[in-house]
This record gives structure tokens, C-alpha cells and sequence, in this order.
């Protein structure tokens, strides 16, 4: 795929992005003009756009669906279930074609052709006429269908004329052409609904010419012909009358709404008017000549010139507030060129490259660091501290060009409850909080598949249906909600739903049964919840079209524990389930804390470290210590990791903090803050408990990246064992 076609192809799926959504806004009940211009605009531009690159099977499907929604926002036809889900076929139907454009496939193949073309006959048939035409009557009496179109502002209504004032030049009859002739043409584009005639430039008889014309008219006419075809009426006498077109009021707001979706280019407000059909080319002329008449009798006296919109309303070519549109729009326009030309779009490709970079100099700066500490000269110690200053915000800025809001992630979960929605026959909302929320474009773009299979597996177990619902005394409305939030150097992401909740029991009979647990072994509520996420597990008694398999959830945890997270649920039986995910925030560089047990150097997230202490004397053979009164449960790393040795007379304690549990790390030394470039494990140590990653040191050696999330469960679930089995009391 060339170039341009890329180009074509990233900004396409922004506009069908935004052409669903606004979809679903619509659906939703949203009437409001500017949401359904802006749908209207998103199918527009893409139809311009293949045609500019030349796909031709793009530009001719979205031309049918762009004449849905020109009858939409026209108000001839009125938005209902049907004609969204047809919209929506359309949206996927255009995104499947972007994707073979994406393959370097201009042609779409035989099967696909025939999904479009039936997916098209489906849409044209809002395009044949009204809505109560296709049903076959009306419903209402033609007074009253007439009358509800009237107060809907439709150009339909025939009570709203255009105003025509002409006045003749005296020479029009010299040169043989009848003032009357041309009333009589006029009347072949529509009905004279009232006519004044204007003689005010009769002179005095005496004074009369026969051969001269004196007469005027001020004409109310109704007719659906554009200005310009008004306007060509008088044609052959132009030169020779003063002549003045101001449409119809209701076709004002036609206008304006032209005026917005006009393509986002450059244009003058003259032209503007004109491509909207506000103004024809002649009145600008016009408008333009005196313009210039104007501007040079100001200047002689040295008073501002009138502006071009000002001339045209006096001169009642047109209204102002078709001129104040066309000024917003000039200026819209304006702005946003202006702010387009302050950004450049990068690869994804270029971008990890420099990420890669910027990783290698920070390595580089610690080993510089290093020696210069070893050398114990002030000047370079001095040099060195600033050069880490600078890589440090080197770093901190290369990072925060990979930094992305969540919220598009998010916004395609509309169209996939509202589709399983009509599937599964439930009433679905869902509520979206936090999409503000920034982190790494990497950790975004593999977060979206685990996200739906949670998002599914809430609609589909989670949700309960609408005779249950209200047997509990719910609504009827099943709600799922999704969250997201910064915590401790992490992005949590929240999936919520107000469904019947897991039942533990049936979860620990069925994990049993499976032999993942024994009968008698002792589980809390969080451990028996997620045991869910234990390969093969379900507890459906039918498989659906959406989740029952038993498989979906051990691959959501498995992508995310792949990402260095973790996803845990909390759930209460009648109430409803969170699922809570944990990411890091980016996958390159991050701030660590570097420790020491024996020989081996372990670094763990800076943003994780509340504190550190030595290790209590009284807590030297129990795994939990008492931290101002409050029970801190710790994991040893000596003895996790069967480090060989005598462990030192005197231990420390990292007490770290992972989604608001505490935990703490017991290691031989505290070596301090150290700037960490992450290294992926090898496909071999993949499945290593409590190890995130490595990363290499400024002396060479290798260090390893403690899992800060993994080691804080292992601490509180060997800590809730022993109080549970032992009932150990703090001293």
C-alpha cells in the first residue's frame, strides 16, 4: 500500500469513527441538527476522498448511504431502529472495503461485492421517498401532514415564497424584450402568489417616452427552483435591471446547514455564499464592483471600508444570517487549517524506533553516572548528574508522544452493546467514565480484545433478563459500565455491570468437579471469583453466539498478564460484578528502585514504593509485621526465589502499594532510585511469578523487574491463610 493510500485509509476510519457514533447518538434520541450535519459530513468526506485516490467502490457505496442521510437531514424521512441498523450494516460494509484497501486490494472480491450490493438495495429504499410512502398512507390528513411540515421549518411549505424585486431599465423596451414576457416564463418554475407593481420613475406625463420603461415589481413567488434558476429567468435583461432574489425564510436554515457541510477548504465568504446557493455568481459580481466603488470613496476619506457581507445584506441579495454563517464557517475553517499545520502525523514504527533510542541513552547515562561516582572527580560527577537531568526529560517527552486517550477504545463499545442488545433481546446501557485518560499507544491498541470478552461476558451472564430483573426490583435496563483511572504509576480500567453477580457456590462446586481445587481447601470470596479465570472454566448451562465455551476468560488474563497487569473481580450475588484491570503506563521506560539480595539486583517501580524500614526482630519468623497498627504482609525475595546463602544480620523492608493494597518486599540492601529501561523476558520465563521484566544496569549487569502486582497478592493471600488457619494475633 503506497503512501497516499495510508493516508486515505487512517483518515477514513477517523470519519466512519465518527459517522457510528453519531449514529448511535441519533438512535439514542438525539435530534439535534449539528449531530446529524456532523453524520453527514463524516460520509461526505469520505465519498469526496475515494474519489480524489480513486476508489471506486468506496466513493459509489458511500454515495448511497450520503443520500440517506441527505433525506435525513433534510427531514424528509425520520430516523427509526430499522434505518440505524441499515446505516450501521453500511459503516461495517465501508470498513471491510478500507481493509482491503489496507491489503493493497483496490477491487473488493466476488462475496463482499454482494454483501455491498445487498446491503445498498436495503438503503436505497429510504431514498425512494418519505417513510409514510414506503408504509403505503400517510396517517395524517394532507392539511395537517402539511401543517406539521410547516412547523418543522421543511422547505416543503408553500406559505413561505421568495421575494423578488426587479426594476426594469428604461431601455428594455427599445431593445425589444416585454417586462411581461418575463413574468410569464417565471410563472413555468412556479405560482405568483402576490405581485406589486412599481411606478415610483413615472415621470409627469409631458415628460413621458413612449418607447422608455418606468415600471417595477415586488413579487411573492412560490417555487422549489434554486436562485439560480430564478435568476436566469431574467437573463437577457440582467445589464439592463436592478434585480434582487432573497429565498424563502424557511430556506434559510437550509442554507446555513449547506454551508457547514461544505468541504473544509480555504474559501472566501463570496464564494461560500455562492457554493451554498445562497448567492449566485452574478449577485457577487455585483457585490464585488461595489465593494470596490466603496472602498476607494473610503479611502479618499479615510474612513474603514465596508465589508463584502455588509454590501450584499444592504443590497438584499441575501439574509444576514446567512452571511454571519458563512463568516463562522470561513473562520471554523480557518482555525482548523491553521491548527492541522501545526501537526504532522508520524509511523507508529518511527516513533518505537526513537522509544528504542532514548532507551539505549538512558543506559548509557547510567553507566556514565556510574563511573563518574567510581572516579570521585566533582566536576564530572557535576556533568554526569546534568546529563541525567536532560536524559530524564528526554525520556519523560519521547514517552508522551506514545501517550493516547482510552476514550476511543471505549466509544466502539456502543455499537457492540447496542448490536448484542437486539441480539440477545435485553434491554442495554452502557455508561462511559474516564476516557480522558491517557496511556501508551502499545498498551492501548492490545488492551481491546480482553476488554471485549469482559464487556460480552457482563452482557451475557452478568446482565439478567427483564422478567428477573424485575422480580428483584431492578430496572428493566441492565447497565455496564466502563471506567478508567490513573493509580499509583498504573491505569485501573473498571468493567462494571448491575447484573445477578457470580455465584460462588456454584463456581467452587464446578471447580471442584474440574479438580482445580480440592473439597477441602479453604478459599476466600476473591479467590473463588476468580477462579473464572481458570482455563475451560464456565459455569453457562447453554453455550450462546456470545460467551459459554469456556474459553475467553483465561485468555483475558493471560493477554493481560502479558502486558504486566493483572484483572481481578469482586462481585456480590444480586448486585452485580467489578472487573478490575491493572496496566502499567507505558511498556518502555519507568522510574525504578533498585535492591539487592546477595549478588542479584532486583529494581521495582519507583511509583509503587511508600516506604522503606528495617525489618522488626518480631516479625523475623512470621510472614506479616505490624505497621503502626495496621497488618503489613510481606514476601521475602531470599526465599521466593531460593537465593543460596546466609541471609545478612540486618534485612530491609520495601513497603509497596498495589491498587490500594499494601504488601511489603523483605531484601538484603537498598541500592536507591535508578532509571529503568524495561527488557521483555524471553518466551522461556514467560510464565515466572513476580518477575515483570529485566533491564541492564549502568556497570552491565542485568537486573530483574519485580512484579509488584503478583508479589502483593502472593503476600496477602499467604497472610489470610495463616490467620485463617493459625489465628495469629500481632503482638
Amino acid at each position: 500500500m503506497d503512501e497516499i493510500l495510508g493516508v486515505f485509509a487512517i483518515e477514513a476510519r477517523e470519519q466512519l469513527e465518527a459517522l457510528e457514533t453519531g449514529l448511535m447518538q441519533i438512535e439514542q434520541g438525539d435530534r439535534d441538527p449539528e449531530v446529524i450535519n456532523a453524520v453527514f459530513r463524516a460520509a461526505h468526506t469520505i465519498k469526496g476522498a475515494s474519489g480524489v485516490v480513486e476508489i471506486t467502490p468506496i466513493e459509489k457505496f458511500t454515495h448511497v448511504l450520503e443520500n440517506v442521510l441527505d433525506r435525513l437531514r433534510n427531514g424528509e424521512i425520520e430516523a427509526d431502529g430499522e434505518m440505524i441498523t441499515a446505516l450501521l450494516k453500511g459503516c461495517d460494509h465501508i470498513g471491510a472495503l478500507l481493509a482491503q484497501v489496507e491489503d493493497g486490494q483496490t477491487e473488493p472480491d466476488a462475496d463482499l461485492q454482494a454483501a455491498g450490493e445487498a446491503i445498498a438495495g436495503t438503503l436505497r429504499a429510504y431514498t425512494g421517498g418519505t417513510q409514510a410512502a414506503k408504509s403505503g398512507k400517510s396517517g395524517l390528513p394532507d392539511e395537517q401532514a402539511g401543517e406539521v411540515e410547516r412547523q418543522a421549518g421543511k422547505d416543503t411549505a408553500m406559505n413561505d415564497c421568495w421575494h423578488i424585486s426587479i426594476r426594469f431599465g428604461k431601455d428594455v423596451l427599445r431593445n425589444g424584450m416585454d417586462p411581461l414576457a418575463f413574468l410569464r416564463y417565471l410563472l413555468s418554475l412556479g405560482e405568483i402568489a402576490h405581485i406589486t407593481t412599481i411606478a415610483d420613475a413615472m415621470p409627469d406625463a409631458e415628460d413621458m417616452d413612449p418607447e422608455s420603461c418606468y415600471l417595477g415589481f415586488e413579487i411573492n413567488f412560490r417555487s422549489h427552483a434554486t436562485k439560480e434558476k430564478i435568476e436566469a429567468v431574467f437573463d437577457f435583461c440582467r445589464d439592463e435591471c436592478d434585480l434582487h432574489i432573497l429565498p424563502p425564510h424557511s430556506r434559510i436554515g437550509d442554507y446555513m446547514a449547506l454551508i457547514e457541510t461544505l468541504p473544509e477548504e480555504l474559501m472566501r465568504l463570496g464564494e461560500i455564499l455562492v457554493k451554498s446557493g445562497a448567492l449566485t455568481q452574478e449577485e457577487l459580481d455585483e457585490g464585488l464592483v461595489k465593494q470596490q466603488t466603496a472602498a476607494k470613496a473610503a479611502a479618499a476619506t479615510e474612513s474603514p471600508a465596508p465589508q463584502l457581507g455588509d454590501i450584499l445584506v444592504e443590497q438584499k441579495m441575501v439574509q444576514p444570517e446567512i452571511v454571519e454563517a458563512a463568516a463562522v464557517k470561513q473562520k471554523q475553517v480557518g482555525e482548523k487549517k491553521a491548527a492541522e499545520a501545526r501537526l504532522i502525523r508520524v509511523q507508529a514504527d518511527k516513533l518505537d524506533h526513537l522509544i528504542d533510542l532514548v532507551g539505549e541513552l538512558v543506559i548509557a547515562g547510567a553507566s556514565a553516572n556510574l563511573l563518574a561516582q567510581k572516579s570521585k572527580q566533582g566536576t564530572l560527577v557535576e556533568a554526569t548528574s546534568v546529563l541525567s537531568r536532560l536524559v530524564e526529560n528526554i525520556r519523560d517527552s519521547a514517552l508522551q508522544l506514545r501517550m493516547v486517550q482510552i476514550g476511543e477504545t471505549f466509544n466502539r463499545f456502543h455499537r457492540v452493546v447496542r448490536d448484542t442488545s437486539k441480539e440477545m433481546g435485553k434491554e442495554l446501557e452502557l455508561t462511559i467514565r474516564g476516557a480522558e485518560t491517557e496511556l501508551d499507544k502499545t498498551v492501548v491498541e492490545k488492551i481491546g480484545d480482553p476488554l471485549m470478552h469482559l464487556v460480552r461476558n457482563a452482557m451475557d451472564h452478568g446482565i439478567e433478563a427483564a422478567a428477573v430483573r424485575a422480580a428483584r426490583g431492578k430496572s428493566a435496563t441492565g447497565h455496564v459500565g466502563l471506567n478508567a483511572f490513573h493509580d499509583s504509576g498504573s491505569i485501573v480500567i473498571e468493567v462494571t455491570d448491575d447484573g445477578g453477580g457470580l455465584p460462588k457456590e456454584k463456581i467452587r462446586n464446578k471447580a471442584i468437579e474440574k479438580g482445580i481445587i480440592s473439597a477441602s481447601q479453604p478459599l476466600t470470596d476473591m479467590e473463588i471469583a476468580n477462579l473464572i479465570f481458570e482455563p475451560g472454566f464456565s459455569t453457562a448451562e447453554k453455550v450462546t453466539n456470545i460467551s459459554g465455551r469456556g474459553v475467553g476468560m483465561d485468555v483475558v488474563r493471560s493477554n493481560i498478564r502479558a502486558l504486566r497487569g493483572t484483572v481481578e473481580v469482586h462481585s456480590e450475588e444480586g448486585v452485580g460484578s467489578r472487573f478490575v484491570i491493572r496496566l502499567p503506563l507505558t511498556l518502555a521506560i519507568i522510574d525504578g528502585f533498585l535492591v539487592g539480595v546477595d549478588k542479584s539486583a532486583y529494581v521495582i517501580p519507583l511509583e509503587m514504593v511508600v516506604e522503606c524500614m528495617e525489618l522488626q526482630e518480631t516479625a523475623v519468623d512470621r510472614n506479616y509485621l505490624n505497621l503502626r497498627g495496621e497488618v503489613l504482609p510481606f514476601v521475602r525475595l531470599r526465599e521466593l526465589f531460593e537465593v543460596p546463602g546466609d541471609k545478612p544480620r540486618r534485612e530491609n523492608v520495601v513497603v509497596v502499594k498495589s491498587g490500594g493494597q499494601k504488601a511489603g518486599i523483605v531484601v538484603d540492601v537498598l541500592h536507591g532510585e535508578f532509571q529503568t529501561v524495561i527488557k521483555p523476558l524471553g518466551a522461556l520465563f514467560r510464565h515466572l511469578r513476580g518477575i515483570a521484566g529485566s533491564t541492564i544496569l549502568g556497570s552491565g549487569d542485568v537486573a530483574l523487574i519485580l512484579d509488584v502486582q503478583a508479589l502483593a497478592q502472593l503476600a496477602a493471600s499467604s497472610e489470610e491463610r495463616t490467620l485463617a488457619l493459625g489465628g495469629a494475633r500481632i503482638p
